[in-house]
């Protein structure tokens, strides 16, 4: 199975924007996630928790830098982030996602972030 790289985007952009509802909606049954503050693997019910907040970021910019499908139902992607947070802080990151085909779609099961410096503002 072909991916396509604006479906599998549109759905990244839903993460970050989405509530609890779409995280139910979007991830696997259980997802291996890696942040610098933890690293584990966290049920559909235990991400949709992580998205109390559907306001949480806003400006939004992903630039795409690689994707990859290993095999017929699974595909990985990675892009740098940039977003602003609820309170006004930038917020920068490279970030990796992979999703598996289920009968009902892509679903997210892997997920890392990198936090950047963000850019100074001139």
């Amino acid at each position: 199975m072909m991916a396509n790289k604006g479906e599998l985007l549109e759905l990244e952009k839903g993460f970050w924007t989405g509530d609890a509802a779409y995280f139910k909606a979007n991830a696997d049954t259980q997802c291996l996630v890696a942040f610098p503050q933890m690293a584990q693997t966290m049920s559909n019910a235990d991400m949709a928790e992580t998205a109390t907040d559907p306001n949480r970021w806003r400006d939004l910019d992903i630039e795409l830098k690689g994707i990859i499908e290993p095999g017929s139902d699974i595909v990985m992607l990675t892009y740098e982030a940039h977003a602003t947070r609820d309170n006004g802080e930038p917020y920068a990151a490279l970030v990796s996602t992979g999703y598996v085909h289920r009968a009902d779609g892509w679903k997210m099961m892997f997920h890392a972030q990198t936090p950047l410096e963000p850019a100074a503002k001139n």
